[in-house]
């Protein structure tokens, strides 16, 4: 009985600080979706397991199912030992560098307006051809208001990795943005 109660609360406690700590490392604009991914594993992790373990007692015996479940969490701690994760965090602060797009005023889009598939197009110098996976990158969203909201979530810690893809380019990529328009629009 001590030691579940000592284990209950510890997991508590575990809970608790992870939950925090999510939440302090997600960006703003990410925060809800990653804490909700979180709990989903968390949770269904903990819903799983309990269906393993019950699974097992029932089919051998309830001191079986507790001595394979002992030996199961002291391979996983022995195992966080060996495999760490990494002591830097990234940095998610904002970064907004990329260029708003330019519409003429009369053909501006409302926000509602959509789906938009946006391309950009890069020219890639021949001697990092072999290391550039793609020369068009083409993605859509939702609407114009989604792909304006994507100008806000760049964080610093994507500025690595854009400036390598601009090292291996000859100039700034080229960006379109194509919008669908009903008839009646």
């Amino acid at each position: 009985m001590i030691i579940m109660l000592v284990s209950g609360a510890a997991w508590i406690i575990a809970i608790s600080l992870v939950s925090a700590l999510v939440q302090n490392l997600a960006p703003d604009w990410v925060r809800a979706r990653v804490l909700a991914v979180f709990m989903l594993v968390s949770q269904g992790g903990l819903a799983a397991g309990s269906a393993v373990w019950g699974s097992v007692a029932t089919r051998a015996s309830v001191e079986t199912a507790l001595l394979w479940a002992g030996i199961g969490a002291m391979v996983s701690t022995t195992l966080g030992l060996v495999m760490r994760l990494p002591d830097t965090t990234v940095d998610v602060s904002p970064w907004n560098h990329w260029r708003v797009p330019a519409i003429v005023s009369d053909a501006a889009p409302g926000p509602e307006q959509g789906p938009v598939l946006v391309t950009v197009e890069y020219v890639v110098d021949s001697d990092h051809a072999t290391l550039f996976l793609r020369y068009l990158e083409t993605f859509v969203v939702s609407s114009w208001a989604e792909h304006l909201r994507q100008h806000e979530r760049s964080t610093r810690a994507d500025r690595e990795l854009e400036e390598r893809v601009h090292s291996y380019t000859g100039r700034e990529p080229s960006v379109r943005h194509l919008i669908y328009v009903t008839s009646d629009s």
